[in-house]
């Protein structure tokens, strides 16, 4: 079952909260225990780190195969299962999809200890792939998602078929233009509420204009996390993956990238970490997205720039036609 929250804030990019009003109130567990993904979901355990840790996935088989793989990997605000309307028309095109919940993130493990990096979760994801037999993906990574994509491909370029970045953040380099905040500020922040900020920052960069209800489920589930016992502990890792974005840029080796590539990008997106705590002649440089997508395209060789006018921040939920026709495109050619 998936539960409506009432009245919980919810953490987002910078910080702050936002309030959810819905019919009735029960915390969905730091795991999403008691959320409902839309494919049956299965766990990849390994060790890492002293520690053992469960990778939740999602393998979405194709009715007739086509030979390849689609990897959708999620965004920091969200989990996999925001992937459901793009895995059901690339399996019904022969793909099959695997839709990973990075560590710390959806029902996946929330260690207490562990140090984030790019190159760790792309390797967690590549051990994925090899246990399941899943060969030559092709890569593709929404906001901190696409940082993780970047990673994986520069790793791993033999091994990936093509690259494909939907508003990717860490297409500019924060920490030259922001001062840093460090590992117990993030955590401060996530446990702060703020109520109107963030929802002016998803009404203006993620969707603008008029809340519709598909939008509910993105929050929801943030809201049902937030409002569970063991919260601080998902504050603790949002704080540890805060720190992998600010410190860990791929936008320097986009040179290197060796796969063909596809960069969507909504116009409208603003994001930029850290864009709050500097003065606005510096903030409003920041996170030119119109900007940063024509420099990704013309750095990365053998790339290809698709621009969405009027999008925003997450355009296979606010734009899902804009979104598909030019991915399935690229995929089929």
């Amino acid at each position: 079952m998936i539960f409506r929250i009432f009245t919980v804030f919810v953490l987002g990019l910078f910080g702050t909260a936002i309030p959810i009003h819905a019919e009735e109130s029960k915390p969905l567990g730091i795991r999403l225990e008691h959320y409902e993904y839309p494919f049956p979901v299965e766990f990849f355990n390994f060790t890492a780190q002293k520690q053992s840790l469960e990778m939740a996935y999602m393998d979405v088989r194709p009715a007739k195969a086509n030979g390849e793989v689609v990897l959708l990997l999620h965004g920091k605000n969200f989990c996999g299962a925001y992937w459901e309307r793009t895995a059901k028309d690339l399996a019904e095109r022969g793909y099959r999809v695997i839709i990973p919940d990075q560590i710390g993130f959806g029902k996946s493990s929330k260690p207490e200890n562990y140090h984030y990096t790019f190159h760790s979760l792309a390797s967690h994801t590549k051990q994925l792939l090899d246990e399941l037999g899943a060969e030559k993906p092709h890569v593709l990574g929404h906001s901190m998602g696409g940082m993780i994509a970047t990673r994986y491909a520069l790793m791993f370029p033999s091994e990936t078929r093509s690259l494909i970045l939907e508003n990717p953040i860490g297409l500019e380099d924060w920490k030259t233009m922001v001062p840093y905040p460090g590992i117990d500020q993030w955590y401060e922040k996530e446990l702060q509420t703020d109520a109107d900020s963030i929802r002016k920052y998803q009404q203006e960069s993620y969707y603008d204009g008029q809340w519709k209800p598909e939008y509910d489920p993105w929050v929801e589930i943030l809201a049902g996390i937030a409002s569970s016992e063991d919260y601080p502990r998902v504050a603790w890792n949002q704080a540890l993956t805060y720190d992998m974005i600010f410190t860990q840029p791929v936008v320097y080796e986009f040179p290197l990238v060796k796969v063909p590539t596809l960069l969507i990008i909504g116009q409208r997106d603003r994001t930029a970490l850290g864009k709050a705590s500097v003065p606005e002649e510096i903030s409003a440089k920041m996170g030119l997205y119109p900007e940063l997508g024509k420099k990704a395209a013309e750095a990365i060789p053998n790339s290809t720039l698709v621009e969405l006018e009027g999008i925003g921040h997450l355009p296979h939920i606010e734009s899902y036609g804009k979104f598909i026709t030019p991915l399935v495109d690229f995929l089929d050619r």
